[in-house]
C-alpha cells in the first residue's frame, strides 16, 4: 500500500495524515491478477468508502427559497443518494456525516471522513443568488485557488456557518470567513487530490448535462474549509439555487430529486470504473 503524508503550516494547523491513493495506476503484474474477496482490502485501487455530507443543519439552515430551507432538501438528497449506492453498488461503504437534522461542525464533517479513511468525500449542497432570482443552474467546487469574485462570494457564505461554531477561532486556527485573503491562502491546501478530485468534479457536472437535462455552470475552485481537512479526493456539489422559484420548485419533487441524485450516482459509477480499471 502506498502512502503518502500531507502536512500544512501552522497557518491552518493541518495534522500528518495518511491515506490511499485512489489515483489510477499503470497495470503491473500483480494488479492484472484476478482477486478474491478475501484480498479486496489489499487492491490498490478500489472504491471502498464514500462519505455523504449533507451541508448545514440543526441551528444552520443554509440559504433558503420561498418553500424550503437547504439543509432539508440536501439531506434529502444526500439519504436518497446514499440508498441508490447501497443498493446498487453493495461493495461500497456509505457513511454520512449527518442522517438527520442536526448541526455538525465542518471540521467534524472532515475529521468522520478521515477516521473512516474513506476515498471519497461528497458535500451537497444547494445554491443561491442575492442579485438575481433568474440565475440558476448546478456547479461542482473542488479545493483550490478563487478564479472569480463569484467563486469567493461562495466560499464565504459556506464558510461563515462556522461562526455558529463554539471556539471557532481555535478550531480554524484564527482563519476568518469574511477575508478574502484568508480563503486564498486556505484554497493552497489540497493539492495532493486536485487531480482525482477535478476528474470525479467533471464527471459530476457532465452527468447533470447529459442525464438530467440541467445547466451546467462547470466546474469551480474556492476555499471551501469542509474540503480543506479531507484527506481524499473531495468535491463540493451546488445542486440548483432555491433563490430560482422554478429551480426550488425542481428541487423540492420527487422526479427532480430523482434526477439530480441519479446524475450524481452515474458519476460516481463511472468514476468507479475508471479507478478501478488498473486493477
Amino acid at each position: 500500500m502506498t502512502t503518502l503524508l500531507l502536512t500544512a503550516g501552522p497557518l491552518l494547523g493541518l495534522t500528518l495524515l495518511s491515506f490511499r491513493p485512489i489515483l489510477p495506476l499503470g497495470p503491473t503484474q500483480d494488479s492484472v491478477r484476478q482477486t478474491t474477496p478475501a484480498d479486496t482490502e489489499s487492491v490498490p485501487n478500489r472504491l471502498r468508502t464514500v462519505v455523504l455530507d449533507a451541508g448545514h443543519g440543526g441551528k444552520d439552515p443554509g440559504t433558503h427559497g420561498r418553500k424550503v430551507t437547504e439543509k432539508r432538501i440536501v439531506l434529502e438528497l444526500v439519504l436518497a443518494l446514499g440508498r441508490r449506492i447501497k443498493e446498487e453498488m453493495p461493495g461500497i461503504k456509505v457513511i454520512y456525516t449527518r442522517s438527520t437534522d442536526r448541526f455538525i461542525e465542518l471540521a467534524e464533517r472532515s475529521a468522520i471522513a478521515n477516521r473512516n479513511r474513506a476515498d471519497l468525500f461528497i458535500s451537497i449542497h444547494c445554491n443561491a443568488s442575492p442579485s438575481s432570482h433568474k440565475v440558476y443552474g448546478t456547479e461542482t467546487y473542488t479545493m483550490g485557488l478563487h478564479k472569480t469574485e463569484g467563486n469567493l462570494d461562495v466560499a464565504k457564505r459556506e464558510n461563515a456557518v462556522i461562526l455558529k461554531e463554539a471556539n471557532y477561532e481555535q478550531t480554524y486556527k484564527g482563519f476568518n470567513p469574511n477575508s478574502p485573503l484568508a480563503h486564498i491562502m486556505l484554497a493552497n491546501y489540497q493539492h495532493a487530490f486536485m487531480g482525482s478530485s477535478i476528474n470525479f468534479a467533471e464527471k459530476v457536472e457532465r452527468s447533470f448535462r447529459r442525464n438530467a437535462d440541467r445547466k451546467s455552470n462547470g466546474v469551480k475552485q474556492a476555499g471551501f474549509l469542509v474540503l480543506w481537512r479531507t484527506a481524499m479526493p473531495s468535491v463540493l456539489v451546488e445542486t440548483g439555487y432555491l433563490t430560482n422559484p422554478t429551480e426550488e420548485d425542481f428541487l423540492i419533487s420527487d422526479d427532480g430529486q430523482a434526477e439530480i441524485t441519479g446524475a450524481i450516482y452515474k458519476a460516481l459509477v463511472q468514476y468507479r470504473e475508471e479507478v478501478e480499471a488498473a486493477n
